[in-house]
């Protein structure tokens, strides 16, 4: 199943004269220009959208031009020049460009003519290009996700260490290994000189880590409460048994605009989390997720499902008639994974009508 894509993000080549494949790094476009006869004219030139704007007009003044390039480190940069001086314009997953099994040779120049090939021939679809609000909500969700790392691997390595040199670790509060007072018994855990000043440097660490998360966190709130159209939608994902500020933070990240949505699919394979396929014939083979995506955000979704169903009866239901069909080793994963790919029909629902979740009753559940 493909991304999330939508009818107005592909092109139609008979609207269009002239189609331009481009290939795109932080120093030059290399682009090949394509018409309906089959005339090709390749061109490198430095990475400026006013160069390649100006040459357009110059070149193609009469001329319907589209173009395409794949996503990239370079961003969208690109596309909101071309797309504000009036040029149409996809950005192109890589995974789905059209490519031979027998290509051997790759370089910026038969990349650009792939893509100018695809895109008179229809093949090219463009992923949905996020406004500069959610693309700067993803800034910021991916720094959050940076210190969430970096803070766990800093307790991983605490606790390795002190598993190497045989030092136990100190008992565990109620709270939890990593509350205050746990960490202030790692500060006076006694140990060799140097263990000890590589524990310290590994606590400064690891609150540095956290500060910097609680901050994250409280900018994200802030910059979601300051935009009205993020600030509700975000008011209507928490509606759902339980996503809470940070998993809506993620979700309204990647997904951006609720409204390029089709149907809940998409949503799913966004995330991914369909099953991947094999069918042949009569036969239907269907394997693992396809793990497409963002994974932190798929990760937090995940994670979600398991409070999900602590509070909403009817996933419960769900999760367990799910889980009965399995053997035990797999059962729960399986089981959980399925309730998060229900849980993306009901955040499709909330986004695309506009409307916040209500729970059915324990009696509507139960009628067959």
């Amino acid at each position: 199943m493909k991304s999330m894509y939508n009818r107005s993000l592909v092109i139609n080549p008979m609207d269009f004269d002239i189609f331009v494949g481009m290939d795109v790094d932080k120093k030059s476009i290399c682009l090949t220009t394509l018409d309906h006869q089959g005339v090709e004219k390749p061109l490198k030139m430095p990475y400026n959208s006013g160069n390649l704007i100006g040459y357009l007009r110059r070149h193609f003044a009469d001329k319907r031009v589209a173009l395409a390039y794949e996503v990239g480190p370079t961003g969208y940069g690109l596309y909101d020049d071309l797309t504000a001086a009036g040029f149409r314009c996809l950005v192109v997953p890589p995974a789905d460009t059209p490519q031979s099994r027998s290509d051997r040779v790759k370089t910026n120049r038969i990349d650009s003519r792939k893509l100018a090939h695809s895109l008179r021939g229809g093949e090219l679809h463009s992923v949905h290009v996020p406004s500069p609000i959610y693309r700067q909500l993803r800034h910021l969700v991916a720094l959050r996700e940076v210190f969430v790392c970096q803070s766990r691997a800093d307790k991983f390595r605490i606790k390795g260490m002190l598993l190497l040199e045989s030092i136990p670790y100190p008992d565990p509060c109620p709270r939890g290994y990593w509350s205050g007072p746990a960490v202030k018994r790692l500060e006076i855990l006694p140990c060799e000189p140097i263990l000890r000043f590589k524990l310290d440097q590994l606590l400064a660490s690891m609150r540095f880590a956290d500060e910097r998360l609680h901050e994250s966190n409280k900018t994200i709130r802030l910059f979601i409460g300051a935009h009205p159209d993020l600030s509700h939608n975000n008011s209507l994902l928490i509606t759902v048994p339980g996503i809470g500020q940070v998993v809506s933070a993620y979700l309204l990240a990647r997904i951006a605009d609720p409204t390029v949505l089709d149907n809940p699919r998409q949503l799913a394979a966004l995330l991914g989390l369909v099953p991947t396929e094999h069918s042949t014939s009569d036969r239907t083979r269907r394997g693992s997720i396809t793990r497409l995506g963002d994974p932190a955000t798929r990760n937090k979704l995940i994670e979600t499902a398991w409070t999900s169903i602590r509070f909403d009866p009817e996933l419960r239901q769900y999760y367990e008639r799910i889980r009965s069909r399995h053997p035990a080793p797999v059962a729960a994963r399986k089981a959980i994974v399925a309730v998060a790919r229900k849980l993306t029909t009901r955040i499709f629902a909330v986004l695309k009508y506009r409307q916040p979740y209500t729970a059915r009753s324990p009696q509507l559940m139960q009628q067959p």
